[in-house]
Formats: C-alpha cells, sequence, structure tokens
C-alpha cells in the first residue's frame, strides 16, 4: 500500500534537474534503493542489571522534528539520568548526528546511529532514555545496551509493519480528448494497479490531462500500453520525480 507522497523533488547531484515534461520515448529507468523511514513512533524497554533503558524511535522530517522529539521526552522523563540520541535524515539519509549526552564517549549515541544506518533507515531520530540502576556497565555494556535498545525497537517496528519502503516514481501526464477521458482514464487505473503506480488528480484544460506517479521500470509499459489503448495517438509526458513511502 502506498502511504504518501513526500514533498519536493528527488534531490540530485551534480546541478539542477530541469522540471519541465518530455514525450520522449523511454525505457525502463532503473533507480537506486532508497533508505526506509518509519510509518510510526515504536518503543522499546530493555532491562539490563537494574538499569532501564527506554528506546523511543520516531519519523521526522528535519532536525527540528527531531529536536522537538527529544524535548518532549527529556520534559517527561525528567527525572532520568540520560536521554541519549541518534538520528538519520535525508532523503539518501546523506545528515545524520548523536550525542551521549553524559555517557562515556563513543559508548551511546554512536552505536545507536551505526544500528540506524545498518538498518537503512532515514528520516528517523531514536532516543534511548536511561535509569541507572545502580550497576556499571562499562564501555562495552554501555555499548551493546544502547545498541540493542534501538535494534529491539526496530525488530519490534518491522513486525508491526511500522517500516515503510521508499521508491522513486516519475510524474507522468496523458493529455486526452474530453471524448476518450472516461475510457482511458480506466486503461490507466487498471495498469497502475498492476504496475506499482499512483493515479494522481488529473487537469482539464483544452484537453483532459490525466496524471499519474510511475516507477521507472514501467515507463516503457506504461508507453506500449497507451499505444495500444489508442491506436497509437496517446503519448505520455514524462516530467519531475517524487518519493513514495510504500508499506
Amino acid at each position: 500500500m502506498i502511504t504518501g507522497v513526500s514533498r519536493g523533488r528527488v534531490p540530485r547531484r551534480g546541478g539542477r534537474r530541469r522540471a519541465t515534461r518530455t514525450s520522449r520515448r523511454l525505457g525502463a529507468v532503473t533507480e537506486p534503493a532508497l533508505p526506509r523511514t518509519l510509518a510510526r513512533p515504536v518503543d522499546h524497554e530493555l532491562v539490563i542489571r537494574k538499569s532501564r533503558f527506554l528506546a523511543h524511535l520516531e519519523p521526522v522530517r528535519d532536525t527540528a522534528a527531531a529536536d522537538a522529539v527529544v524535548a518532549r521526552l527529556r520534559k517527561e522523563f525528567w527525572d532520568a539520568r540520560h536521554h541519549c540520541v541518534a538520528m538519520v535524515l535525508g532523503v539518501r539519509a546523506d545528515q545524520a548526528r548523536s550525542s551521549d549526552d553524559g555517557e562515556p564517549s563513543g559508548t551511546a549515541g554512536v552505536p545507536m546511529l551505526e544500528v540506524l544506518k545498518h538498518r537503512g533507515m532515514t528520516d528517523v531520530v531514536a532516543v534511548v532514555t536511561r535509569y541507572f540502576g545502580g550497576v556499571k556497565l562499562g564501555a562495552g555494556g554501555l555499548v551493546r545496551a544502547y545498541s540493542g535498545a534501538v535494534s529491539a525497537a526496530l525488530d519490534e517496528a518491522a513486525g508491526s509493519g511500522a517500516i515503510l519502503r521508499r521508491e522513486i516514481l516519475h510524474e507522468v501526464e496523458v493529455p486526452v480528448p474530453h471524448a476518450d477521458a472516461g475510457r482511458i482514464d480506466n486503461v490507466l487505473r487498471d495498469w497502475a494497479g498492476s504496475h506499482g503506480a499512483i493515479v494522481a488528480e488529473p487537469a482539464y484544460d483544452a484537453v483532459a490531462r490525466l496524471r499519474l506517479l510511475v516507477p521507472g521500470a514501467h515507463l516503457e509499459s506504461l508507453r506500449s500500453g497507451l499505444a495500444a489503448a489508442s491506436a497509437g495517438t496517446l503519448v505520455p509526458e514524462v516530467g519531475d520525480s517524487r518519493v513514495v513511502d510504500v508499506a
């Protein structure tokens, strides 16, 4: 199930992309695999030698949202000794930050961050709140505890269907004479249902402009299907790209 479309366009390296549509004939476009994200917040508690490690993972869009989550948890668990943080942001997971919050350097935030990266997550903040149980765990014990709390929370997320994969889809517009719009709309909806595409809102002016978001691998299939349904008179116009979250 497709759960939503992100705001903005897919970032590109090496300059700006043109936003104009094109009707050029395209073959299959292979897209790079994108990091995954969370559909909703996830919590997990880990108890090790009387210390409680409360892991909270939450989807966020930017550092401001992540900082708000951290501030909320600090207020909620005001009497805890540590609130260690790791976050990964960006469509390509190219932004990261972590904090040990008073634990020995490198024993909390970085191990948590490594779990998020290893599990291919982005647009996620992880906060592990620790209530000290009176027994020191040592550097190795802390690394295992903080990383283990985040890993266990991700396992719970995976088991409950809370992890979303992301796909790059291409904006496609099909100009259709009004007299044929109903029939072609039905053709496109049937095609979209079996090719992982999204039917978007149409626009109407001199012609009906039917719109879809289409995986790159199926662009040529769409062109062929439209040609067959219209005796070669309809050609899809391919525009920009978007990232969507898929359950």
